[in-house]
């Protein structure tokens, strides 16, 4: 048995865990706040919030965690939750994306923990103590585009599964040939600190191109946004690694507009692409008369270059990973 802590924070590391879940050979049992995906394929167990009621003291235990309140119900009834199903269970590994404070509860009693890893400035007292104390480091992203600056010890015990997401498999489809320039705006769950105004201005100074909207200001939202991924030219997107991936898989242009988020994820990741040609990537929303510039800069990029970020195989090496881990017998 594998333990999947799923974070309840935006969606995607929900995405990641179902994306590994669906091929793993071990049952795997989620862990979170969220509610379960309807294709989850084993149990979950619904944690309680670990946020809200009275005022959270002391946080951060001095620095050395990210979020751990003294006398706090919620907190308490969450960990008691997980330590009561990991005593009850005693799975063979557990992963953890992401909590240091869930690692070290499994990692204390006795159970091995593999870390989802994330691009950003994780040198605090609290990241390296969840990354030291991991069995192994997962992270969706390719070899060759290292995350830098970290400790030799977390490069050696690296898992890299490469980007992937729920569309890994599909086939895409070409983007109409028919005269008209789409754009695709998709935002994410997470907040994209986008306005309206910016929306306007930018398809405004566009004329030429057809823009559709996916999330954020004006924009609907979708459970599957591949086909409209697919038939865009361009896609402008966040910088969150499954905004990035689902891109990459669809093969298509992109350009990147990380937003803010702790320990400068997005931004790192904007990085890493633009370091790797991968993408048109700018660390603020554009102005009004760069969009043109911008567009016509992505149109272009090689799509099919997205193939070193996202070879369509992540899932699947993610999980084999991990199945080796928990001794899970080797299929066919």
């Amino acid at each position: 048995m594998i333990g999947y802590y799923v974070h309840h924070h935006g969606l995607g590391h929900l995405h990641r865990a179902l994306c590994i879940a669906r091929h793993t050979r071990s049952p795997v049992t989620g862990l979170s706040s969220l509610d379960p995906p309807p294709d989850w394929p084993g149990p979950w167990i619904r944690l309680p919030l670990d946020t809200g009621g009275h005022a959270a003291v002391d946080t951060r235990a001095q620095g050395r965690l990210h979020w751990a309140p003294l006398f706090h119900d919620g907190y308490a009834e969450r960990m008691s939750a997980i330590a009561g199903w990991l005593g009850r269970t005693r799975p063979a590994l557990m992963v953890s994306d992401v909590s240091v404070e869930v690692t070290c509860l499994a990692r204390l009693m006795g159970v091995p923990v593999v870390v989802a890893a994330m691009r950003g400035r994780r040198l605090d007292a609290a990241h390296r103590l969840g990354h030291d104390i991991a069995l192994r480091l997962l992270a969706p992203w390719p070899a060759a585009v290292p995350e830098p600056g970290w400790p030799s010890h977390w490069y050696a015990k690296t898992l890299y599964a490469s980007a992937f997401s729920r569309n890994d498999g599909r086939i895409p489809t070409p983007a109409p040939r028919d005269g008209t320039r789409r754009v695709l705006l998709m935002l994410g769950a997470g907040g994209s600190g986008v306005t309206v105004d910016q929306v306007r201005a930018a398809r405004a100074a566009t004329p030429h191109w057809q823009w559709d909207l996916l999330g954020g200001p004006g924009g609907a939202w979708s459970a599957d946004p591949w086909p409209r991924i697919c038939a865009a030219d361009v896609v402008v997107t966040h910088g969150g690694q499954n905004a990035v991936a689902e891109c990459a898989a669809a093969r298509r242009p992109a350009v990147v507009l990380p937003q803010e988020r702790p320990y400068g994820e997005q931004h790192a990741t904007g990085r890493a692409l633009r370091e790797a040609r991968l993408a048109v990537v700018r660390d603020q929303w554009p102005g009004p008369g760069q969009w043109p510039a911008v567009l016509d800069e992505a149109m272009a990029l090689d799509g099919g270059a997205w193939a070193l970020w996202a070879p369509g195989d992540g899932a699947l090496r993610a999980a084999r990973a991990l199945d080796a881990l928990a001794g899970a017998p080797e299929g066919p």
